[in-house]
């Protein structure tokens, strides 16, 4: 079976940081840069991706075999999510084990095919889906999404600590909602504080990939399903995470790539 050639989580140590939104125009910006880009929605409880990428409600994954998924496509990228496979009225009530279980079988029995990258989605915490996902799979590295907020960035902080202690290289910092662009006059106020991922980023010797303001096309574009970067390919929050990904790329052509396949395929 064909695997990824890189596996990066994007983590949060909280919700509420918009780490989900950052991903899936993280993801569109890497497909604009001619990769071949997967998604993996791995928030069991709270899956987001389906409704950020424009996927009609009724979608329901191809299998092969009677054995494996096969990723649905939107907006060129390949994704896999809960979302998929239940209602979203019914709520995901398991214990972490039965969560974690799940998220492997989204991760091992899907078949990826030849993805250049493949990002996961990672749900809030530092709990069993985070360490199932560091046993199972060879993780590329990790990204830490994170407001400038105080409280944001105590538990990004213990985000950072967690990837370090499996092993699992974090390559950066991303400060979303950085700062509040007026849409009327342009004035840029930093409502939940300034510099805040800099610093944090500064202080674990990590780069600070980019800052994203909060802007009001972002959450149009997201509740509309269709990624900003895709629904404003030129405009400047677009060119903020072509940035982001280039960076991204760069850092990943400094490791050498794992042997084998990215994913691991046991039972």
């Amino acid at each position: 079976m064909s695997s990824p050639r890189h596996v990066i989580a994007i983590a949060s140590g909280k919700g509420g940081v918009g780490k989900s939104t950052v991903t899936t125009n993280l993801a569109a910006a890497l497909k604009r840069q001619g990769l071949a880009v997967g998604l993996l929605d791995a928030d069991i409880y709270g899956p987001s991706q389906q409704h950020m990428l424009g996927v009609p409600e009724s979608t329901v994954p191809d299998q092969q075999d009677g054995a494996f998924l096969l990723p649905v496509e939107a907006h060129g990228l390949q994704t896999m999510s809960m979302g998929y496979l239940s209602s979203a009225k019914t709520p995901m009530v398991w214990r972490g084990p039965m969560a974690s279980s799940a998220m492997s079988q989204l991760l091992e029995k899907t078949l990826w095919g030849d993805l250049d990258i493949l990002l996961i989605d990672m749900p809030p915490g530092t709990g069993d889906i985070q360490l199932t996902l560091a046993q199972r799979s060879t993780l590329s590295g990790a990204v830490i999404v994170t407001t400038p907020q105080d409280i944001a960035l105590l538990d990004a902080r213990k985000g950072i600590e967690m990837f370090q202690k499996v092993e699992v290289p974090v390559f950066g910092m991303i400060e979303n909602m950085a700062a509040h662009v007026c849409s009327a006059c342009g004035h840029v106020d930093p409502l939940f504080g300034e510099a805040g991922g800099r610093d944090l980023a500064d202080a674990y010797d990590v780069p600070l990939l980019g800052q994203i303001p909060l802007t009001r096309v972002i959450r149009e574009c997201s509740d509309q399903g269709v990624p900003v970067v895709v629904a404003e390919p030129e405009g400047p929050v677009a060119a903020i995470y072509l940035e982001m990904g280039q960076q991204l790329m760069a850092m990943l052509e400094q490791y050498e790539a794992p042997e084998g396949p990215a994913i691991s395929m046991g039972d």
